[in-house]
């Protein structure tokens, strides 16, 4: 394996910055308030894990507890998100979408949907296939 050369680095850096912005972008101007990247998460977590616990999105997304309950009280006063008590342990939280919490997930699905999409559009199904297992590889990547 070679080392990338200062031109790759920029040359990604200045791809990813225009994903980035792009992405950025299709959400500002969608008529709802903006998320942040964590909250974005956690709701997505949520709408794949209902009734999950705080804790277990922490561990997901590899943050403190802490950062997660503040986001979940964000959220939840948003009112995106709302926390339950299960009837047998009144101790823990179950995290549940709200009707505004699944339309918001569905709407960040269909944007991210539509600049999936718009990214892999210019390329051929063959440039397709391989963007996508490079993507993976670097994504699987524990170096």
């Amino acid at each position: 394996m070679t080392m990338p050369t200062d031109e790759e680095l920029a040359a990604l850096g200045a791809a990813f910055d225009l994903f980035a912005r792009r992405y950025k972008l299709a959400e500002a101007l969608g008529p709802e308030k903006p998320l942040n990247e964590l909250d974005k998460q956690i709701l997505s977590y949520v709408a794949k894990n209902d009734g999950c616990g705080p804790t277990d999105i922490a561990r997901y997304l590899g943050v403190a507890n802490t950062t997660v309950s503040s986001a979940t009280d964000r959220l939840v006063k948003r009112e995106l998100l709302r926390r339950q008590r299960p009837e047998a342990d009144r101790r823990a939280v179950a995290l549940h979408l709200t009707p505004a919490g699944e339309g918001r997930v569905a709407a960040l699905q269909a944007m991210y949907g539509e600049l999936h999409r718009r990214m892999l559009a210019p390329l051929d199904a063959e440039e397709r296939r391989q963007m996508i297992a490079m993507m993976a590889k670097v994504a699987n990547d524990d170096a």
